[in-house]
């Protein structure tokens, strides 16, 4: 579930309409710069630049630029508004700085597109240097554009420090931060509607106007992760899951539905309408935007991860901290470091039979053995020329498995070809390509390319890759598939860890044979239980979708058939994934071997993969069987797909296939047969493998302009379980203490005017004591809620049936649920319990073993902080704000760990929690910290003398002491942490206005 709100550049269209006005007013006569009229110096006062900013988005409510998904929400603004900012402007010199470069886009036959920034009109060589990273550099040519320095107060943005940031933005050694008055973005929906439901009450408590709490951009929230697979292998099962999922979430559907008329600028898209990333690229992403004869370029920011998926349209687009988004909803800035910039060099092409999952793969595990965490990846080659624009989108999509803010794609003519096919019109593209040519972010491979300067560089022959899978627990495990059988023993012998499992060799051979239906079926270790095609990685793709599709067909026509106990599911990102395999006729094929569509949404990959038959999973637990599920997502982290699934493996849509119909993932492909066709001869993988040739003919007759149009013509229209719903017309909502779905959070409770300022940690339990690659998915609620869980307990003692748990995901508007299932990862391994795997931790002062979340309740209620020991990479994969909120809630002051994925450090800061980096070379394994000691962090209380990346010391009760550094990275976040987190930062300025 998320929301999708405006372009980051926004804020000039609202000042584009703003000008438009003011032109028309008696008050004012802007100068000829079509509404981008602004001072020629803001004042340094941050509450000056807080007060525009806050004022200027306003504007945002009606313009033209939304998605007819968006019904058209009415202009708010009214003239007292309008007077406002006429006398604001009038105050203001109006002599624009950057008037010089300002100039038109004529049009071939005559006329113009246009009027833009042109930056090679700087007269700077080094501008060629650059092409994800103009999107940044062209917003600064607005002079209303900030940067934070190292200094306390936002600064305008120089013509001379415009042309000395090109360096920054390429080598990108600046600490200074990139202030982005508003933006496109995509998050969770229910904690974001719940926060600024219970922000509005806490503005009331303190006297305020909670109308204050709105957004002051447009969000559109598209629901997409809610649907879980309980029904398969039936043609009724799109409607049968549909109808499962509103009796589960009926009431948090109402309470969206609630939001979206309490709430100005906010629509909700109704459950079914398909994977908003996909939706996203289809149809939302506009490359270059057109308002009021102004262009520029478009750009995202989301709470999703997978944000990154629009970077392969040639759109700059990441994911942030869904706390941190909230905040941008209500006019906060966002902040970020200017990143390094990775040159990625692709040459050749893809051999026959190899897809571009392979491809992505295998990009995946180079760049996270690179180290691009919190960096640009931008591609570029002769290479490039032989990928589709879905492939691209594929390995753009990857980017947080691999570490990176962004993979991006710059604008090519393969791009301006999948903009026509998608539906976008002949005028628009043109428009396009001229904006990005004029401003050199065009390139053309027709013409000689320059080598770029980059801050580092990986180069990759497309013909070396190969066919491969991921796993079994980690996305970046590459294993190649003639490897599999070895890599999978391997796997068997392994001690328990990312690549092992330590089954003794006595057991490995291990058959359970058990009744299925009435019907005699066995298992083994390896034995698939899970096949889904799912999630946004791969259903945007027609390549790989038809290419499952030719694998069925084959399957089919030689005899083979998925055995019934594997769980197969297919769940499109897109209504028109349904449109082309129809149109192919290769959907039949699917649906005979069990791959019926079963919802357009986010499903096995996210962890609703729903039950497995009961029989089924009586043989695993009964016989300890480590069973596999095989998915195309881009997530396989332990826990997440299914509880039972110990082994998880990503693979392209045509594997996932193939493994449903070995039925294991112990085979040689090369060698073994994949079974046994109605002829009785062997049938092998060779056989059912359709040619590349055979999949880009399905991709050329099948794959029409007029699918995309039809399918995004009747999103709007929603389904009839959606509008029946009925709710109250009230400002503030009603919170019921009886409900297991909604309730007010404690954030803001006893919150007061003055900020509580900063605190270091005095004497601090170790709550966790974790190594590397400790995910979200181990941190944050995912999933389904066990049976012996914390959650689960306090359901039952709320009448809760246990088959009405539903999943941690469709109760993340419940804060007393989600804190309990806090670290309840059922694969959590915590080295204070020694090896023991499990939810559970040690309670230091009694030693009794006791769930994370009785643990640190017991901790919280004797008055002592916790803090938490991390290793490298702490907070990989999804953008959970959950992962930050969860751990604030039971009383974690700080995490201290050898490095932290970009934006759940955002998140730790956004919630008021402390993230502190070992130095490098040390961790508490080399300090010889246990977790048993008591922690302090000697952290000044006055916020002033706290600087960005500065150390601290940190000693224990047993006499050591080490040095760390401070991961606040900007002087936005450390006032923050001032403020408690971001969310009262916001509410404490707003109460200000």
């Amino acid at each position: 579930m998320y929301i999708t709100a405006s372009a980051s550049s926004l804020l000039r269209a609202s000042r584009a309409r703003l000008a438009s006005s003011i032109a028309h007013s008696p008050k004012l006569s802007p100068p000829p710069l079509t509404g981008q009229t602004q001072a020629r110096s803001l004042s340094s006062s941050a509450a000056a630049a807080r007060s525009l900013r806050s004022s200027l988005p306003r504007w945002s409510h009606g313009v033209e630029w939304r998605s007819p998904l968006a019904h058209r929400l009415q202009i708010r603004a009214a003239a007292p508004v309008i007077e406002r900012f006429q006398r604001r402007i009038a105050t203001m010199a109006t002599e624009h700085p950057f008037k010089g470069i300002f100039t038109s886009l004529p049009k071939p036959g005559g006329g113009e597109f246009g009027k833009f920034y042109s930056l090679p009109a700087l007269n700077d060589p080094r501008i060629g240097n650059l092409i994800s990273c103009p999107i940044r550099l062209e917003s600064f040519s607005n002079p209303q554009f900030v940067i934070a320095t190292t200094s306390r107060s936002p600064r305008k943005m120089s013509r001379r420090s415009l042309t000395g940031r090109i360096r920054l933005l390429s080598k990108s050694k600046s600490r200074s931060s990139l202030l982005v008055s508003s933006c496109r973005h995509d998050f969770t929906g229910v904690p974001a509607v719940v926060d600024l439901a219970s922000m509005r009450d806490a503005v009331t408590n303190l006297g305020g106007d909670p109308k204050k709490i709105n957004p002051l951009v447009p969000v559109d929230l598209v629901i997409d992760h809610s649907v879980q697979v309980d029904v398969t292998r039936s043609e009724n099962a799109v409607q049968a899951n549909m109808e499962l999922e509103f009796q589960r979430n009926k009431e948090r559907f109402a309470f969206l539905k609630w939001g979206s008329s309490a709430f100005h600028n906010m629509l909700v898209v109704p459950p079914g309408s398909g994977i908003v990333h996909q939706v996203n690229l289809e149809y939302l992403g506009r490359v270059v935007f057109n308002t009021d004869g102004i262009l520029y370029p478009d750009s995202v920011v989301g709470t999703d991860s997978h944000t990154t998926m629009i970077d392969g349209l040639g759109v700059a687009g990441w994911g942030v901290g869904g706390i941190e988004a909230e905040a941008v909803m209500l006019g906060q800035p966002m902040s970020m470091v200017l990143p390094g910039v990775v040159g990625f060099k692709l040459m050749g092409k893809l051999r026959n039979g190899v897809t571009a999952t392979d491809l992505v793969l295998t990009v995946t595990q180079m760049l996270r053995k690179h180290g691009v965490v919190g960096k640009f990846v931008e591609f570029y080659g002769d290479g490039m020329g032989e990928l589709s624009l879905a492939d691209r989108a594929t390995i753009a999509n990857m980017s947080p498995e691999y570490g990176a803010t962004m993979g991006f794609f710059p604008v090519d003519h393969v791009t301006l070809q999948y903009l026509k096919l998608t539906g976008r019109s002949d005028e628009t593209v043109a428009r396009i390509e001229a904006y990005l040519r004029a401003n050199k972010m065009f390139v053309d491979y027709n013409e000689p390319q320059q080598e770029r300067v980059y801050s580092s560089y990986l180069q990759l022959d497309l013909s070396e890759v190969e066919p491969c899978i991921s796993g079994p627990k980690r996305p970046h495990d590459r294993v190649a598939l003639r490897e599999m059988k070895t890599d999978w023993h391997s796997c068997l012998d392994n001690k328990v860890g990312f690549k092992g499992f330590a089954i003794p060799k006595e057991e490995q051979g291990k058959v359970a044979k058990f009744s299925f239906h009435g019907q005699p079926a066995e298992l083994k270790h390896g034995s698939v239980v899970i096949a889904a095609i799912t999630s946004c990685t791969n259903t945007s793709n027609p390549s790989v979708m038809l290419g499952a599709g030719l694998v069925a067909k084959k399957a089919c026509e030689l005899g083979l058939q998925v055995k019934p106990w594997v769980k197969t599911s297919l769940a499109p990102g897109s209504g028109v994934v349904t449109k082309y395999l129809l149109k192919s006729g290769l959907q039949k094929y699917l649906n005979e071997q069990g791959f019926n569509i079963v919802g357009y949404g986010c499903t096995t990959c996210i962890g609703n993969s729903g039950d497995i038959d009961e029989s089924v999973g009586s043989a695993i637990t009964e016989n300890d069987i480590v069973a596999a599920a095989v998915l195309s997502g881009n997530r396989n982290f332990e826990g997440r797909v299914h509880a039972l699934t110990r082994a998880n493996y990503l693979a392209s849509p045509p594997l996932v296939v193939a493994y449903a119909l070995a039925g294991t993932v112990d085979i040689d492909f090369d060698k073994e047969p994949i079974g046994v066709g109605k002829d009785g001869k062997s049938v092998y993988f060779r056989d059912i493998w359709p040619s590349t040739a055979e999949i880009a003919e399905a991709v050329q007759s099948s794959v029409l302009p007029d699918m995309f149009k039809s399918t995004y013509e009747a999103i709007t229209k929603g389904n009839p379980m959606w509008n029946e719903l009925t709710v109250p017309a009230a400002s503030s909502y009603s919170w019921d203490p009886k409900s297991t779905y909604i309730h007010e959070p404690p954030y803001f409770k006893n919150m007061t005017l003055n900020p509580p300022g900063a605190h270091g940690v005095k004497d601090a339990y170790c709550l966790l004591n974790f190594g590397d690659s400790i995910t979200t998915d181990h941190i944050s609620p995912a999933g389904s809620i066990h049976k012996d869980s914390p959650a689960a307990k306090f359901l039952l003692e709320r009448g809760v049936e246990r088959k009405d748990f539903n999943s941690y995901g469709s109760r993340r508007g419940n804060d007393e649920i989600m804190a309990r299932g806090t670290f309840a990862n059922i694969r959590l391994v915590n080295k204070l319990l020694n090896g023991e795997v499990g939810p559970k931790t040690v309670h230091i002062p009694t030693g009794e073993k006791l769930y994370v979340f009785d643990a640190a309740s017991r901790y919280m209620n004797d008055g002592h902080d916790t803090i938490v020991l991390a290793g490298a990479e702490y907070g990989s994969g999804s953008s959970r704000d959950w992962a930050a909120k969860g751990p604030m809630l039971l009383g974690v002051k700080a995490v201290i760990a050898k490095s932290f994925e970009r934006i759940h450090r955002s998140n730790l800061v956004g919630m008021g929690i402390i993230p502190l980096c070992f130095k490098p070379g040390q961790d508490a394994d080399t300090l010889g910290l246990t977790g048993h000691e008591r922690y302090t962090i000697d952290l000044p209380a006055n916020i002033s003398e706290i600087r960005p990346g500065q150390d601290v010391t940190v000693s224990t009760d047993n006499g050591k002491s080490f040095t760390c550094t401070v991961r606040f990275d900007t002087e936005v976040e450390l006032a923050y942490f001032n403020h408690g987190g971001i969310l009262p930062y916001v509410i404490r300025n707003l109460m200000k206005q």
